[in-house]
């Protein structure tokens, strides 16, 4: 009886790749959607919101359809002209992983979240809207004071590695703190804020957790 010939499998090389998900679309779309919802809910147009925010029409346009990302200064006055927060807006871009059932855990993977550039390096949300608390990792930092930041939640500030200088607005005047790898401090909401890193910015990771409660645009 002669033998039946070999039925060929397809190599792995030749097989179609099964399709992987833009994700950082994906973040983007959800993040520009938040900004989009908001200003409609505070019935702002597009111009009206550029004006406030000291941004290009163009800009936040692009922004709004995903197209783009912005920087964390320029997040940081979007959030305050539709009177939220920079953090609140991100927790937007929080994509849950596939088949996650409702109510699950919010896992973020090493490498994963929108990250965001800041000056000297960029930030990365590692919260959810579902959550009281915004958690963002800071990787890299500039070594001069940038412009202030205030928020109306209290901020815990933990450094992972390096070593930077927070400066504190406070009712006393200002208040300089150097913090090493290990270090924490907690300040309410409300207090202007702003850091720098002492010596290599590029060497600086920082964990902050900002409590979201009573921030416009969080959902509990």
């Amino acid at each position: 009886m002669p033998a039946r010939p070999a039925q060929s499998t397809p190599s792995a090389a030749s097989r179609p790749a099964a399709a992987v998900p833009d994700t950082d679309a994906l973040l983007r779309a959800e993040l520009g959607s938040a900004i989009r919802k908001l200003r409609k809910e505070r019935g702002l147009t597009l111009v009206r919101l550029a004006e406030l925010a000291g941004l290009s029409h163009p800009f936040l346009s692009q922004l709004e359809r995903g197209l783009t990302r912005p920087s964390m200064p320029s997040l940081h006055r979007i959030a305050r002209a539709l009177g939220t927060t920079q953090q609140a807006l991100m927790t937007a871009a929080a994509v849950p992983y596939p088949d996650a059932p409702a109510g699950s855990a919010h896992l973020v993977r090493s490498g994963e979240g929108l990250a965001v550039a800041r000056p000297g390096g960029t930030a990365r949300m590692l919260g959810a809207p579902a959550y009281s608390v915004h958690p963002v990792e800071y990787t890299g930092m500039p070594e001069r004071f940038e412009e202030y930041y205030d928020h109306p939640g209290d901020e815990f500030v933990y450094v992972v590695a390096g070593e930077i200088e927070i400066d504190l607005q406070t009712a006393d005047g200002p208040r300089f703190h150097v913090l090493g790898q290990g270090d924490s401090i907690c300040y309410p909401g409300g207090t202007p804020h702003r850091w720098r890193a002492v010596g290599d910015g590029s060497r600086v990771r920082v964990l902050t957790v900002q409590n979201a409660t009573g921030e416009a645009g969080h959902h509990s």
